[in-house]
């Protein structure tokens, strides 16, 4: 090989290494941000007509911010970063002369998930290890397709009732997702229990199953069972059924019905309650990538042995890209409506920004 034929051929093995560094480790950063505009179109509810809603009607914020990290490390490794951002009143110092907290309102970023992905484990599978996407309502998000708008009958449940009915969106753990064949897939988890917010506080786990039959296709049924050792002496079992039709083109309807059993769950004179819950949803294609409509409806029953607890909500908007499909807006208006006769029902309006990039 003579001198002048030498940075041809450095210049060629640095195009093939190039060449294989993009093709087995291909990294990728994205965003998704939630923004709103909120206005009460109530003034007598029974949370619209506090005075605190009312000093607060017509509010700017923003719900969350996600920065996501990629790492398609090879065919069969990757890996995964999430940075997750919300209003929290942190405690960020103590007044002892005063005995109070100072808090903190700034948007505060947080790891969502962190995480390696798997699939050479079996074939049609995926192994997630580290801080995960739980199998709760991971589906149901899929396919309501709006977590920019409301977050799902579960994910959601302790925003509306008050009730915490120990659901997270990701936890500590491992998961194995797989398929057997076209028309049946499962899910098998275990994890902390205490989410994605909190350590792991003690030494007992939470164990999930899931399995998902699909007769034909577009549509599809979804158990999930749960199970979770709290203490020495108490436990808490979740049971699911979801149901998605997706047959017609444009048009997607899903429905969630859940039961949550907790030992700890007493009223005050010691008779054990459930909680449960349902939820219908859809949305329509209109323009393909231009304009499409969603509604829902939820029902939640946070005490199965007081149906004066019971609330109805309703949800309903549109969706239109006016320019791209990183910028969508979305109006929509929920109506909360009470089964205890004392508490007048409530509806709001909000003007989301959805922003992905």
């Amino acid at each position: 090989m003579n001198l002048k034929s030498i940075p041809k051929a450095v210049v060629l093995v640095f195009l093939a290494a190039v060449a294989c560094s993009n093709l087995f480790s291909q990294q990728t950063f994205s965003t998704t941000i939630y923004f709103d505009w909120s206005a009460n179109l109530t003034n007598d509810g029974y949370v619209t007509g506090t005075d605190a809603a009312r000093a607060n009607n017509n509010k700017f914020q923003f719900r969350r911010a996600y920065f996501r990290y990629e790492n398609k490390i090879s065919d069969v490794l990757k890996f995964r970063l999430t940075f997750d951002a919300d209003n929290t009143a942190n405690i960020t110092g103590v007044d002892f002369t005063k005995l109070s907290t100072k808090k903190d309102d700034k948007l505060r970023p947080y790891i969502k998930h962190l995480y390696l992905d798997y699939s050479g484990l079996l074939p049609n599978s995926n192994l997630k290890i580290g801080m995960i996407d739980t199998l709760t309502f991971k589906l149901a998000e899929d396919v309501w397709g709006y977590r920019s708008v409301a977050k799902t009958l579960v994910d959601g449940y302790k925003d509306v009732t008050g009730v915490d009915i120990r659901a997270s969106s990701a936890d500590l753990g491992g998961h194995l997702l797989g398929a057997i064949s076209k028309a049946i897939r499962y899910g098998v988890m275990i994890s902390s229990g205490e989410g994605y917010t909190h350590p792991e506080y003690n030494s007992f786990k939470e164990l999930s199953g899931q399995l998902r039959i699909i007769p034909i296709a577009g549509l599809s049924f979804v158990g999930l069972y749960e199970y979770e050792k709290l203490d020495d002496a108490n436990n808490a079992i979740m049971y699911k059924l979801d149901g998605y039709f997706e047959m017609v083109k444009g048009l997607v309807i899903g429905s969630e019905y859940f039961s949550y059993n907790n030992d700890k769950f007493m009223n005050a004179d010691l008779s054990h309650y459930d909680s449960r819950g349902f939820s219908i949803f859809g949305s329509y294609k209109i323009v393909v990538d231009k304009f499409n409509v969603f509604a829902r409806y939820d029902h939640y029953m946070p005490n199965s042995t007081k149906s004066s607890s019971n609330i109805n909500v309703i949800i309903g908007g549109f969706d239109w890209t006016p320019v791209h499909k990183s910028w969508k807006i979305q109006p929509n208006i929920w109506y909360y409506a009470y089964a205890d006769s004392t508490r007048k029902n409530d509806a709001y309006f909000n003007l989301t920004f959805f922003l992905s990039f």
